[in-house]
């Protein structure tokens, strides 16, 4: 059973997301307080953490940047703030997806779906030994799930290896941006892209010696990105 960590301040809200989340199968404990949700996901022993963006004592940018720091689980951040900004520093800091109050419970439910199951596939048995993907320095070990470049190794989030994967898998071909979406995040794009160029930025700043000149990931302007050899 996957155990999920709820970090929200409104009770009715968070009630809700575990009832939901508890008739499909998931084992969910909340926490209201932010210092205390802190120090509960620092602890360990969760899969996916669902964490609101404003909360009392330390707020959900301070949280996920701590959690990034020690665990690699997906995280979805929750807010009510609509702005464009507010979504890209929270995926800035290393959050897996961003969804908006209100929201469709089964959406939620979707979304938890999708990211459990692409971080089950990326770290789980079924990955293949000894597959690699190697071009100009940089190396993806499939089966340790390790990014190396110039033999200096690199961490990244989940989203983050599975876009450098998928790229860096079918050289020289273009990616649409609703593409990308789809495709890692499990979901229909609803013209998201501001998830996929923030993530695609922080790609760059771990992978590439200049991120103002990329050498592996090559935007497209107008389409997409592609890995270009």
């Amino acid at each position: 059973m996957k155990n999920i960590l709820i970090i929200e301040d409104e009770k009715s809200i968070a009630e809700l997301e575990r009832d939901y989340l508890e008739s499909h199968g998931y084992s969910v404990e909340i926490e209201s307080r932010g210092d205390v949700g802190l120090q509960r996901a620092l602890e360990g022993g969760h899969d996916l953490i669902i964490l609101d963006v404003m909360l009392p004592k330390v707020d959900g940018y301070e949280i996920c940047r701590q959690i990034r720091g020690k665990h690699n689980m997906p995280i979805l951040m929750v807010t009510s703030k609509k702005e464009d900004i507010d979504k890209i520093r929270g995926l800035g800091l290393g959050a897996d997806d961003y969804i908006t109050k209100p929201f469709s419970p089964s959406e939620l439910v979707a979304r938890v779906k999708a990211h459990l199951a692409r971080f089950d596939r990326l770290t789980g048995d079924k990955i293949n030994p000894g597959n690699i993907v190697q071009i100009r320095g940089l190396l993806i070990d499939k089966s340790a799930r390790r990014v190396t470049i110039h033999e200096k190794e690199t961490m990244l989030t989940s989203k983050e290896y599975e876009l450098l994967l998928l790229l860096a898998s079918h050289p020289n071909r273009v990616f649409e941006k609703e593409e990308l979406f789809e495709r890692i995040w499990g979901l229909d794009s609803n013209g998201d892209a501001a998830t996929v160029t923030v993530h695609i930025r922080r790609l760059r700043e771990k992978i590439e010696h200049d991120p103002s000149n990329p050498q592996y990931i090559e935007t497209i302007w107008g389409v997409g990105y592609r890995f270009k050899i």
